[in-house]
């Protein structure tokens, strides 16, 4: 099964994948955890240039081609091939980020994001995507606790581009039936359960 996880900066996703991770392992359940952008030596080195918070002139268009070459890269190498072997894929973060970073945030028309999707992954889309929906103030709150100089270039976005961003992963969340909306306002413990109760909902059809 691939899984992903999305949602705005600071939503707390990063705790829930581990869990489910644990989870699953101890299921006897063969897991590997890849990251976006990220999971491959190519794709590693693409992070380092898009989260660089020195790099601020990077334009949109250029976010976006970053952002699926890396993506790309990690399908080919990583994805694909652990699936075929019947790993369960957990990845933080996918496609639907630039959706909706790239597109509802940035303003890169949606028609283009997707068409940029169709050459970087073709039909390599997740099985579920659990959306850690948290309202942006709180989101703010939990950034201010972090240092400013350690935060990275899409993290220093302000609450207008994160508000965009929020908004456009709900519209995503009304045209595909594969995403859980999550409320990331609850207990660590109670998002848990409902992650593994979608799952094994999932395994009974």
């Amino acid at each position: 099964m691939f899984i992903s996880f999305e949602g705005i900066d600071f939503s707390g996703k990063s705790t829930q994948i581990e869990l489910l991770k644990d989870h699953l392992i101890d299921h006897n359940k063969k897991v590997e955890v890849l990251r976006e952008p990220g999971g491959t030596e190519i794709s590693e080195k693409i992070r380092n240039i898009l989260l660089d918070n020195k790099h601020e002139m990077l334009v949109a268009e250029a976010e976006l081609f970053l952002f699926s070459a890396s993506r790309s890269q990690l399908v080919r190498e990583k994805i694909r091939p652990y699936l075929e072997k019947g790993i369960y894929v957990i990845s933080d973060r996918f496609h639907d980020s630039s959706t909706a970073y790239q597109g509802y945030g940035r303003g890169i028309p949606i028609d283009v994001v997707s068409m940029v999707h169709q050459l970087a992954i073709g039909d390599t889309i997740p099985d579920v995507t659990f959306f850690i929906d948290i309202p942006v103030g709180i989101a703010n709150e939990r950034k201010k606790k972090k240092s400013k100089g350690k935060l990275d270039r899409i993290e220093l976005g302000n609450i207008e581009f994160y508000n965009r961003v929020r908004n456009g992963y709900l519209e995503i969340a009304k045209n595909e039936d594969r995403f859980k909306v999550i409320n990331g306002s609850q207990t660590i413990e109670t998002i848990q359960n409902q992650i593994i109760s979608e799952l094994e909902l999932m395994d009974r059809r």
